[in-house]
């Protein structure tokens, strides 16, 4: 039987909307379904493991694979480079197996660009002032950090408009199911069934 090909998942979010939390497990949990190893041009952590966390390559490396046209998506961050892969992304998806990007709304931009059919999927926190009171309680940021990740959040969430899905993180649990749910969903849907459904057909002459 023919196998369909993977779905590219997108996750945008403002920071402290919980999309790591929610993602995380979502990837551990659901079969044929894998997790995005960006490009980075900055120093692994003491935690972090190369090809696992992310693929650290020196900025002359990432720069020489952006003229390959060797990235879906990719932007400098705090003076760093950071991209998604594209031979990696396909290859992943050729063998059909679902890929989730956690990237940010210009890179989701970029990447519906250069693949039209990518699911994007925006998560939303329940207010402003719940955000806030997330990225206080983290206390991994200084005050002046979480007013300049506040003010992104502005832009970002208007942005929701312009993906397939948004989604409310109110509570974990049920934010994560309905994540799980939209998984599922593209998998069935006819278009992406279009290979197993041939080969179903065949039996039938």
């Amino acid at each position: 039987m023919r196998q369909r090909r993977g779905s590219l998942l997108v996750i945008s979010a403002p920071s402290g909307s919980g999309k790591t939390t929610l993602v995380r497990p979502l990837v551990a949990d659901l079969e044929g379904l894998e997790f995005s190893v960006s490009y980075a041009t900055r120093s692994p952590r003491a935690s972090e493991k190369d090809g696992v966390d992310y693929h650290f390559v020196s900025e002359n490396e990432f720069r020489a694979k952006i003229k390959a046209n060797g990235f879906l998506e990719w932007a400098e961050v705090h003076e760093r480079l950071y991209g998604t892969g594209r031979t990696e992304t396909e290859t992943v998806l050729d063998r059909g197996v679902d890929v989730v990007l956690d990237i940010d709304v210009q890179g989701a931009v970029q990447v519906q660009k250069s693949m039209p059919d990518a699911v994007l999927i925006f998560i939303l926190p329940p207010s402003f002032d719940v955000l806030e009171k997330r990225l206080r309680d983290r206390r991994q940021n200084e005050g002046v950090d979480i007013k300049r990740r506040l003010m992104v959040a502005r832009r970002e969430v208007s942005q929701y408009r312009n993906y397939d899905y948004a989604v409310v993180n109110d509570e974990v649990d049920r934010c994560a199911g309905v994540l799980r749910s939209i998984v599922l969903a593209e998998r069935a849907r006819r278009e992406r069934m279009e290979p197993i459904a041939r080969s179903i057909l065949d039996t039938f002459q």
